[in-house]
């Protein structure tokens, strides 16, 4: 995967990112979200959205199923009531998004994208630090404080989403679309290594970094949300199912559970 382009980070006061990037401040209605259902990715955000209660602060645009010539696209087509067209820009294609913002961009067009109302550009297309901005940077407008990346576990999360993201969150997708056997072999015993691991680590605690539920569990959840309806089939990741992991399936389940979170799946 290549590295995303946009890296700006929403601050509650427009201060500079995490790592210097230029700041944009948390308003209400300022921002918006391009997203589709498949993404697994895009879920991510979709979570902390509904989570955080930003639903009346951020607004979506949902993309169309299905792989389309021109990559995303968004409107308004009955056989899909789920997916709300792009009523802010009026882009019919997410490619509209990012040349809008620079016009002379010929990268990848990637879904999540969070697009600045305000002055017309995009803020930033990197998921991880998305849920980072939606963790806290709109605190001041709800009543929702949780914080699901605390100063004390974040050495546990990071450690967590660096095993993740290579070998379960993005590993399905390297044994999906592996080019050669000996790639998708590699894959395949990474996915279910990491698996058996985290089956493991659940049989101890309750969520992947601890008793606290955090940013690890939720970057974790919509690939094993996915995984038995596309991975296990579609990706060739079939040595098991998460419904055959006892501690897995009983941690989905539970995070499937909490408020507002089934309505994003």
């Amino acid at each position: 995967r290549t590295t995303t382009a946009w890296r700006n980070w929403v601050t509650p006061d427009g201060s500079p990112g995490p790592s210097g990037q230029g700041g944009f401040a948390a308003e209400s209605g300022r921002y918006h979200l391009y997203v589709s259902l498949a993404c697994p990715w895009a879920h991510r955000t979709l979570i902390y959205r509904a989570l955080k209660k930003l639903d009346g602060l951020i607004s979506v645009a949902y993309s169309i199923p299905g792989l389309k010539q021109q990559g995303w696209q968004f409107g308004d087509d009955p056989r899909y009531p789920d997916c709300i067209p792009d009523k802010v820009n009026g882009f019919e294609y997410l490619h509209q998004a990012y040349t809008a913002a620079k016009p002379d961009y010929t990268g990848k067009v990637t879904v999540p994208t969070l697009w600045d109302k305000k002055t017309k550009r995009i803020v930033n297309n990197e998921s991880s630090e998305i849920i980072r901005m939606l963790n806290s940077a709109f605190d001041s407008f709800t009543n929702e404080g949780a914080d699901y990346y605390p100063a004390t576990l974040r050495a546990e999360i990071d450690g967590v989403n660096d095993v993740v993201y290579p070998n379960v969150n993005n590993g399905v997708y390297r044994a999906g679309f592996a080019t050669s056997q000996a790639a998708y072999e590699e894959a395949f015993r990474n996915v279910f290594g990491t698996l058996d691991d985290m089956d493991r680590r659940l049989s101890r605690h309750r969520y992947v970094a601890g008793a606290r539920l955090t940013e690890a569990d939720w970057r974790f959840f919509p690939t094993l949300i996915r995984f038995d309806a596309v991975y296990y089939s579609h990706f060739k990741c079939n040595l098991r199912r998460i419904s055959d992991y006892p501690n897995l399936s009983n941690y989905v389940r539970d995070l499937y559970q909490t408020p507002g979170v089934a309505e994003t799946v």
